[in-house]
């Protein structure tokens, strides 16, 4: 069957993610981009719905995750990856990255993120 590759790129979320006191108080503003190993074949054939991994119900998934308050974008990246895993038995793989895009330092940058592919 063949596999194919959904791409969720740039879902901007407010969280409160973050090792300082300070970041779990105001919050910040994070990036989340996924690439997701999926089953496809019976979507590519048959045009149903059914048979491939709704793209909003992914973005439900991540928002609810990105909710929860964690120290480290690692973990969040492995939360996300765990709650696409159990609820799509379809996901077989895949990449996700997590940015913070106002990082608390005195460094002039675009963001800071994690990633991870499994």
């Amino acid at each position: 069957m063949p596999v194919g590759t959904i791409h969720v790129d740039g879902l901007r979320c407010f969280a409160r993610h973050g090792v300082l006191p300070q970041e779990r108080v105001v919050g910040n503003v994070f990036e989340v981009s996924l690439v997701l190993k999926v089953s496809a074949g019976a979507a590519m054939v048959g045009d149903c719905l059914d048979a491939t991994v709704n793209y909003a119900e992914i973005v439900d998934v991540v928002r609810e995750v990105m909710a929860e308050p964690s120290a480290l974008l690692e973990n969040v990246a492995w939360r996300i990856k765990e709650a696409l895993s159990q609820r799509f038995e379809r996901i077989a793989g895949g990449t996700v990255c997590v940015y913070k895009l106002q990082p608390p330092m005195s460094a002039e940058l675009s963001r800071v993120g994690f990633s991870f592919s499994w």
